[in-house]
């Protein structure tokens, strides 16, 4: 049975973060992912992981002005500079929790805009964030989005996330694959999980369409999980779905999978 990370993000949001970090030990995780840590200082972070015994798998680099809309610069040209700044206090930060990759959001795109351009920002801002975690052995990661949660996002398919990394030219680059998004955008999960198996750097998990639990809705879970183990994945699985209720009470499918 693979490995799961609880997002904290997403789950036990009962609490406020710097607790949801017991509340996940409590549950039985070992390990943890979240979307930001930059409200906090790492040596603070790094302390809730300590206390709890969980290792943390995965953050996103700085994406813009979350509040106001945005969700990720590597796609906007005239933003490299805060661009470069966000990957050195990424990096400060993985070092301090042991975190061994980073996801880099890529942004939304206006209509009408010129996909050249916005490609191009993108793999240079890519080739700088890899050779810059590279020094410190530190993957990066891209994720397809969803158009329906996350309409203009730049990137979409894993088709399209795996190309530009080919492109990249650089090694310590994979592709996180969410099941949730890549049913919305793609279907046929498990023939393309085995397609990119090697360059897959994490995976995550939701209920397709209303994004819960993962023991309902239109993807069999169980049986991705063992074609995971077929394969030899490694990485951890990331519960990054919205609870219906109270986190604790729709752990039902994680201490079967136990």
């Amino acid at each position: 049975m693979p490995k799961f990370a609880a997002n904290l993000s997403m789950m036990f949001n009962e609490h406020d973060f710097p607790n949801r970090f017991a509340a996940a030990a409590k549950a039985g995780f070992d390990a943890v992912e979240f979307l930001f840590p930059y409200d906090y200082s790492p040596a603070e972070v790094a302390q809730w992981h300590k206390e709890n015994t969980l290792k943390n798998v995965l953050f996103n680099l700085p994406p813009g002005d979350w509040a106001a809309g945005e969700r990720g610069i590597a796609a906007l040209p005239g933003r490299e500079a805060e661009f470069r700044a966000g990957v050195a206090k990424a990096i400060e930060y993985a070092l301090a929790l042991g975190t061994p990759q980073l996801h880099m959001m890529a942004g939304l795109v206006p209509a009408g805009s010129d996909m050249a351009i916005h490609r191009k920002t993108y793999l240079e801002n890519m080739k700088f964030a890899a050779q810059a975690l590279a020094k410190h052995n530190l993957n990066l990661l891209l994720e397809p989005i969803n158009t329906r949660d996350m309409p203009g996002y730049f990137l979409n398919t894993q088709v399209q996330a795996h190309e530009l990394r080919v492109e990249s030219g650089e090694p310590n680059v994979k592709v996180q694959m969410d099941f949730y998004h890549a049913q919305i955008m793609e279907g046929d999960l498990a023939e393309t999980f085995k397609k990119y198996f090697k360059d897959i750097g994490h995976t995550q998990i939701a209920s397709v369409p209303k994004r819960n639990e993962p023991d309902d809705g239109e993807v069999n879970y169980p049986y991705l999980y063992q074609l995971l183990d077929e394969m030899g994945y490694e990485g951890y699985v990331g519960c990054e779905y919205r609870p219906k209720g109270k986190t604790e009470d729709g752990l039902a499918w994680f201490k079967a999978a136990k």
